[in-house]
């Protein structure tokens, strides 16, 4: 462990430097010199020496992330100092003096146990800077900030920052496997190589912690939802705990996924069941055998009864005995237990849209205080666009924690340009009518409308191997757009793509703004290619690479496509209102009175809750038809719009970057006419109505599509064999 700690002290002081920035690695981090003669002038007039009080390796790597960047923004040494004008402090409110403690007294009074203030100050005659909080981790959070307001160019003279994360617990799920496989993993293997641990600690494992604390994100499970008990072993507690090392002097802690089988599958009991009082123990056990080795252990992540999953129903217990049970485990060391509700049963359902629903809303209010209800943004899985959940809008005494997904899944996987935070933000501004209108999504996740105590966000990690860590350049921005809704679930995800590219490409306007709007639109683009109209989980089965709208041959009945979108010669669409499934009535009655009538029904949404005639006349007076057609055209006539403004962007990008991204758009432009002509072939075998002349006719028939197959798709666990 002193191994250990010696390489973490030398990574903190030296951040690896070698790897070409080019490359994507250093991400939003990049500190690129300040080019400006003036700009850079005013910044080294208003920063001419740190004093850091207080001794931390927090606030070590607070002092070395600021002086690198300085030392990279103006090829120059931000010296130690004492004194003088200009002078950087950075302290926690109990370090100050009490004169300076007196000046942001009232500032202190309105953050959080993570919230930051930055002000310039008049000290013995000499202008200050002043980072302080009431933590170490949150000067180490106001310290990137001024590292932002430099990056963005702004004005650092006179400043009076302050600022709290409005959301409690900022996590990254990573679904890895141990073999370093990645599920749904679009970027390479996992950047935690377990063999290698807890000797070999890579220059990769600060990086992530750097990057992800510059956002505010505060906590990262390790491993796939799909879990493996091996993880829960004294060797593997081993391996964990040197990355709990690398990670705590940046804020985050590391969780776990829990197989819910695991006193079984140890070979120390006959049973999982979260009533029996040696299971109870076990559990309690192995809680105080993990906190021994990291005290700031988070908790666990479970997937319970579900795709196959062990959990409590296999002993007639509800999901509420199951996370209650791991709750008391590690309540005693205030950890938390996150408890997905992606479940749907493995009987032919109704509705799986329904099923999280039915079996949660019921125990509201029965999970133990240090529970989070974590629950998926739409009801089916991440598409590329659904309704929000409707449990958003029904378990107010529940804290419930939003899952968002950043790897793309559904969404092109690492080939296609999608902007998610524009979808992550669609879904926080939804209206759930819990307690009246304006009782939004963001207010159910940040606890403002119900009062809860315990609050939550996960994104589905898109980071692996890759030289960029995300494999599409463009990939980082829903990293980093992820990070700060997690903090602040009201921004925009405009002024995000604004500030991501800024300090990612170039602050040139003429870049700036044309590839925000690019961006802004990059995810409409992909459900009009995709899913128009409300459609949804039409892709390929298995690695849902490309279309697959015809697969019907799954032995359940939910894995097929068919089953969703439901076309027949009289229509298309899933009827969700009382005349079908009734999912609409898990919504409030603002929602569901709205939404029963197609005239009424967002267009976004039309398909998924009505089944209408092909030939249904739509606002625009045209068919339905005729809509579905042209819209998946303009999908792919905005890819043709990202490519030419792309192109235009030459001389803002280095050359590798720039090639890059290139290219990827022109794999996106073909696989937007794919899915186009795809899918427009099989549905029009039931419309039997002619493809619009706006829309080219599919370059191949029907049976060419259905016959492609794709063995090795990316972000599935191979067979070795």
């Amino acid at each position: 462990m002193k191994q250990i700690k010696f390489f973490l002290l030398l990574f903190i002081c030296y951040f690896p430097l070698a790897i070409n920035a080019q490359t994507g690695y250093d991400l939003w981090l990049q500190y690129e010199e300040i080019s400006d003669a003036s700009l850079s002038q005013s910044y080294l007039n208003s920063l001419t020496g740190i004093k850091v009080m207080g001794n931390s390796p927090t606030l070590e790597a607070s002092r070395n992330e600021i002086s690198n960047a300085y030392d990279s923004f103006f090829n120059q040494e931000l010296k130690n100092a004492n004194s003088g004008d200009g002078l950087l402090i950075l302290a926690n409110i109990d370090q100050l003096p009490a004169n300076m403690r007196s000046d942001v007294k009232s500032d202190i009074e309105n953050i959080n146990s993570e919230g930051y203030i930055i002000r310039s100050l008049e000290q013995n005659g000499n202008k200050v800077t002043l980072i302080t909080a009431k933590t170490d981790i949150g000067v180490l959070y106001g310290s990137f900030r001024l590292i932002k307001e430099m990056q963005l160019h702004n004005d650092i003279s006179n400043l009076a920052i302050i600022d709290s994360p409005k959301i409690q617990k900022r996590v990254l799920n990573h679904w890895d496997n141990l073999d370093r496989t990645v599920e749904r993993g679009y970027a390479g293997f996992s950047i935690w190589d377990w063999h290698l641990l807890p000797e070999l600690i890579k220059p990769e494992y600060v990086d992530y912690a750097r990057a992800n604390a510059s956002i505010g994100i505060n906590g990262t499970v390790l491993t796939n939802v799909n879990a493996n008990s091996l993880i829960l072993t004294e060797q593997y507690i081993e391996k964990v705990k040197a990355l709990a090392e690398v990670f705590r002097p940046y804020g985050i802690q590391v969780y776990l996924t829990a197989r819910f089988s695991a006193p079984l599958e140890s070979g120390d009991l006959d049973t999982a069941d979260p009533l029996n009082t040696e299971v109870k123990q076990w559990w309690k056990d192995k809680a105080d055998e993990i906190y021994a080795e990291i005290p700031d252990f988070g908790g666990f992540l479970v997937k319970a009864n579900s795709e196959g999953q062990p959990g409590p129903n296999n002993y007639d217990r509800t999901h509420v005995d199951g996370a209650n049970m791991l709750a008391e485990a590690v309540a005693p060391h205030n950890g938390i237990v996150m408890w997905r509700a992606f479940v749907y049963s493995e009987d032919d359902p109704e509705d799986r849209a329904k099923q999280a629903y039915s079996e949660f809303v019921p125990f509201d209010g029965q999970f133990k205080d240090n529970v989070l209800v974590q629950v998926k943004n739409g009801p089916i899985d991440f598409q590329p666009r659904e309704p929000f959940h409707p449990m958003f809008g029904t378990m107010p005494n529940t804290p419930l924690m939003m899952e968002f997904q950043i790897t793309q899944e559904y969404l092109g996987f690492a080939s296609h340009l999608v902007y998610l935070p524009k979808l992550f933000e669609e879904t926080l501004e939804e209206d759930t009518y819990v307690n009246g209108e304006n009782s939004t999504v963001a207010k159910v996740i940040d606890g403002s409308l119900s009062n809860n105590k315990l609050t939550g966000i996960a994104g589905v990690a898109n980071i692996g191997s890759a030289k960029n860590w995300t494999g599409h350049p463009f990939g980082q921005s829903s990293w980093y757009g992820f990070g700060r809704l997690a903090w602040d679930p009201y921004m925009s995800s405009e002024e995000i793509a604004e500030e991501w590219l800024k300090r990612t490409f170039s602050n040139e306007e003429a870049f700036v703004d044309p590839v925000t709007d690019l961006m802004i639109k990059s995810r409409e683009a992909v459900v009009k290619y995709m899913t128009p109209l409300g459609l949804h989980h039409i892709m390929d089965t298995g690695h849902h690479y490309g279309p697959g709208p015809w697969v019907s041959s799954l032995s359940r009945p939910e894995w097929n496509p068919v089953y969703y979108h439901k076309a027949d010669e009289e229509g298309i669409g899933f009827d969700r209102t009382q005349s079908g499934s009734d999912a609409l009535s898990q919504y409030a009655d603002p929602i569901a009175e709205k939404y029963s009538s197609p005239k009424t029904t967002p267009e976004k949404y039309l398909l998924w809750f009505h089944h209408l005639p092909w030939d249904y006349e739509m606002d625009n007076g045209e068919t339905l038809w005729h809509n579905l057609a042209t819209t998946y055209q303009e999908g792919v006539e905005d890819v043709e719009e990202m490519v030419d403004t792309w192109n235009n962007m030459e001389e803002y990008v280095d050359k590798e970057r720039f090639e890059k991204v290139a290219m990827l758009l022109q794999i996106q432009l073909k696989e937007s006419k794919w899915w186009r002509d795809a899918c427009l072939s099989y549905f029009q075998q039931f419309s039997g109505m002619e493809i619009p002349e706006s829309v080219p006719q599919p370059e191949h028939d029907l049976e060419y599509y259905k016959s492609l197959e794709f063995p090795f798709a990316p972000g599935i666990r191979p067979s070795w064999e």
